[in-house]
């Protein structure tokens, strides 16, 4: 659920920010010390504003929000004693916008929406601070995963290109109609895929046809153990094909090489079953 921390500066102090449920939390613990006030979070999360900011965040993202609590709640903040915090609010709404961790004294982080309307209760220069410096992360993180995926698509096309010359010399008959020749290549590259993947290139994109396009690329989000063995798979295919085997033994004897280069490189177990259908289909 939690994953890698990382840390944004804010005017010479650090605020840390960590990934839960994939979303950006940035700790609001952090974002109070610097102004040194005690509870500042909970008499943030006291004021009416406050209250029906996190109840509206809360119905927009959170299926399992317990609304019917927020009406006793409402009630309550007019009172003086009315005092709430992140661990009473989870408790009774189950919220999830505000998160609190115990390692020695509670840590407190909040979604980024959350965290940015706590930054501006505290000051609103600090907020356009926090606003920058995160946006400057964000920016690190996207410059990352699009080097990310033109390595991954460069190391692809590597030993792809044997494979095409391969498919080129033993494949292709000369009278064959132009039409016919990316089709060859396309199979053979699905080839590979149920090899290694367990699906074609049309069977990723009908998985994720609710998602965006840059999704429907399998090879664009394979991992860098996996990437080595498709290289290893691309290059083998090309030698097969040289030696005229007809497809079924191929995959057979892909699927083979996939799965010890795999465990050898992952030291996992993992059974890769060959999709024969794909096969019986064609």
């Amino acid at each position: 659920m939690i994953k890698s921390l990382k840390k944004i500066n804010v005017q010479w102090k650090w605020v840390w920010l960590k990934k839960i449920w994939n979303e950006d939390f940035l700790c609001l613990s952090d974002m109070a010390s610097t102004i040194w006030k005690e509870d500042s979070i909970k008499n943030w999360m006291r004021n009416k504003d406050t209250i029906e900011f996190l109840w509206t965040w809360e119905m927009l993202h959170n299926p399992d929000f317990n609304e019917n609590w927020f009406n006793e709640l409402w009630a309550q903040a007019w009172t003086n004693r009315f005092l709430m915090s992140p661990q009473k609010r989870k408790e009774y709404t189950n919220a999830i916008g505000i998160q609190s961790t115990p390692w020695k004294w509670w840590w407190t982080y909040a979604h980024v929406d959350i965290a940015l309307e706590f930054a501006a209760h505290l000051n609103p220069a600090f907020k356009l601070y926090i606003i920058k410096d995160y946006q400057r992360l964000k920016k690190e993180e996207q410059y990352k995963i699009e080097t990310n995926r033109d390595f991954k698509r460069w190391l692809t096309k590597v030993n792809y290109l044997f494979m095409t010359d391969s498919i080129k010399s033993n494949l292709i008959p000369k009278d064959i109609r132009i039409s016919k020749i990316s089709h060859i290549y396309a199979e053979e590259a699905d080839l590979v895929n149920v090899a290694l993947f367990n699906m074609t290139a049309q069977e990723r994109k009908n998985q994720n046809k609710q998602k965006a396009k840059e999704w429907y690329n399998m090879r664009d989000f394979a991992t860098p153990e996996q990437l080595v063995v498709l290289t290893n798979l691309e290059f083998k295919n090309s030698e097969l094909i040289k030696e005229w085997l007809p497809q079924e033994e191929r995959l057979i004897i892909l699927n083979d090489l996939a799965i010890q280069q795999m465990n050898r490189l992952t030291k996992k177990d993992k059974n890769n079953l060959i999709n024969k259908d794909w096969l019986e289909l064609k």
